[in-house]
């Protein structure tokens, strides 16, 4: 086991104008599962590269168990990578797929078996060890391409999208088994996805990055509670954190259309600061709670939102309605920081019982805690 550190580490192909990767600074604690999560094209699996020594380090460093890799070829690192595409001999049973590696290290057909054996328990396969790959389902290839990495005891585990390739009821399933395993094992995990869904349930920390830059890191909890700026609020979670662009008067009230908020005070005083006019306001879908008069807000309220139903969608427990603001001018999308929205403006998560017409104006208060503030210039956060 180990604790892996990148430092300022990073990677700029020939011929490109600016890095894949940018001085990416990261300690990733021993026995940790880590999830590098972000967008096509944010340099999250040419980092995983990098820790694996397949791409070249241009800048900065790389540290397994506190030895310098930087330099190291693939072999020499002592890692162990399960892939997208998993990998396997088609030739070859999932026994001699799993036990291959140990084979070619030299190691006794006593001790191949005894590992093999154990990780094939492990993963639920050994009635599936004599059967060839053409013979087993995705999920389980998906297990015995894990369990050929698992075999040779590494300090390190990189999975990049290992289940990109499933069916969706299939991922859920194996999510919950690799997260679980890694936590018996103990073994030090990266792990790259673009599904955030996949980083807030699986990872101890998730590192979200964006155009080769880390943008936050930090638990599941604290990056959904808390993000750290714009992007971060709207790339973590599902449906996406309405972000809105509000004007702020003196006073210290933003407002769009029949949307009203009360700023918090840090907010107000760093805004006061910058002498800036607009703000980004956030709330989480479930951060609204429908009132039936916009002058009856709960005492813990920050604000009101009167937006039009444009439709529904029903998800059995819960009910989402989508809408426009009312009253806005349509710039609901924030400034230049922020990602562009989707078609749809609003976005509020109701009791699946509540009954709410297309075309129908309602009101909804901003419940307490639920207000994300954001600088509408670098789009961090405000409070």
């Amino acid at each position: 086991m180990a604790h892996v550190v990148f430092e300022n580490a990073t990677c700029t192909y020939p011929g490109a104008e600016k890095p894949s990767v940018d001085k990416f600074n990261l300690e990733i604690a021993d026995g940790e599962f880590l999830v590098l999560v972000g967008p096509s094209g944010c340099g999250k699996s040419t980092t995983l590269r990098m820790l694996a020594g397949l791409e070249q380090v241009t800048g900065g460093s790389i540290s397994i168990g506190g030895k310098d890799v930087t330099n190291q070829e693939p072999r020499e690192r002592d890692i162990a990578m399960v892939f997208q595409n998993y990998a396997l001999y088609p030739h070859m049973s999932v026994r001699d797929n799993m036990g291959f590696a140990l084979k070619m290290a030299g190691k006794s057909k006593d001790e191949i078996k005894k590992r093999v054996s154990e990780a094939a328990e492990a993963l639920g396969l050994t009635e599936f060890l004599d059967r060839k790959p053409k013979a087993l389902s995705g999920g389980q290839r998906q297990r015995v391409a894990m369990g050929r990495a698992i075999v040779r005891n590494p300090q390190v585990f990189l999975m990049d999208e290992p289940l990109s390739n499933l069916d969706a009821k299939l991922r859920v399933q194996t999510r919950t088994q690799i997260a679980a395993l890694q936590r018996k094992l103990g073994v030090t995990t990266v792990y790259v996805t673009h599904d955030q869904t996949e980083a807030l349930t699986m990872g101890d920390r998730i590192a979200v990055l964006q155009e080769g830059k880390l943008q936050q890191v930090g638990t599941p909890r604290e990056l959904y509670d808390a993000p750290k700026n714009t992007f971060v609020a709207s790339f973590i979670g599902s449906p996406a954190m309405n972000l809105s662009t509000f004007n702020v008067d003196a006073q210290g009230m933003a407002s769009n259309g029949a949307a009203y908020v009360k700023l918090p005070d840090n907010a107000r005083a760093v805004l006061a600061e910058s002498g800036e006019s607009t703000v980004v306001v956030g709330f989480r879908p479930e951060g609204l709670e429908l009132v039936s008069d916009a002058q009856q807000l709960p005492a813990d309220s920050h604000g009101v939102v009167a937006f039009t139903v444009a439709f529904t969608e029903e998800l059995g427990s819960d009910t989402y309605l989508y809408g426009h603001l009312s009253g806005s001018d349509g710039n609901l999308s924030a400034a230049a920081p922020v990602a562009a929205q989707n078609a749809t403006d609003i976005v509020m998560r109701v009791n699946a019982n509540t009954h709410v017409q297309t075309g129908e104006t309602v009101h909804a208060a901003i419940a307490g805690g639920g207000l994300h503030v954001f600088s509408s210039g670098d789009g961090e956060r405000l409070n």
